[in-house]
């Protein structure tokens, strides 16, 4: 594709985050996605089946850039605790730079169109992290419990501390994040 169709995309996916994460899924027409785009609704169709499409799509792209943050410098040869600490250190970055696009995540991943993911696709862009959690319980050095109750208990607790409007009384220096990934990674541990 050319640079300008590229550009387009990208704007369509920035509009779509913008306006659900204002007005919601139901009130994110294409007519408006595309107005906030600076395109024409036609072009949507370039790019995108239909609005859904569209919607999985940005979701699809955010996750990917959210992976792409998480497995920088990533390194397997690490223990598994320092492994975990850089991907939550990441994680925290992430989210506390990217608030909008993690909202659109959120939001998206508790509404009924996350039940159109290829979520075998999207686990692949995390497999890593997921391998050093299965080395980490396989070696006894995490709780053999199902990969959601540990990424609940790990990763759940920066949502809310990355978010300046969720957690507004506490600066996130570099003590609180050392206590608090200290605390994640205790409720995780054997």
């Amino acid at each position: 594709m050319r640079t300008k169709d590229e550009q387009k995309k990208e704007a369509l996916f920035k509009a779509t985050v913008k306006l659900v994460n204002e007005i919601g899924f139901a009130s994110s027409s294409v007519s408006k996605i595309a107005k906030e785009a600076s395109v024409s609704s036609s072009t949507i169709y370039v790019f995108f089946k239909n609005k859904e499409d569209l919607l999985v799509s940005t979701y699809m792209e955010l996750k990917h850039k959210l992976s792409e943050a998480l497995l920088r410098d990533f390194d397997d040869t690490l223990p598994i605790r320092d492994i975990i600490k850089g991907t939550w250190f990441r994680t925290f970055e992430y989210i506390s730079n990217n608030l909008d696009d993690y909202d659109y995540i959120q939001q998206f991943a508790s509404s009924p169109y996350s039940s159109l993911v290829d979520k075998e696709a999207l686990e692949k862009e995390y497999m890593p992290i997921i391998s050093a959690f299965k080395r980490g319980i396989d070696q006894k050095i995490i709780k053999d419990v199902d990969m959601n109750l540990l990424g609940a208990f790990i990763f759940n607790p920066i949502e809310r501390l990355a978010n300046p409007r969720l957690c507004h009384d506490l600066e996130m220096d570099e003590p609180n994040l050392e206590m608090a990934f200290s605390m994640a990674w205790d409720a995780i541990k054997l």
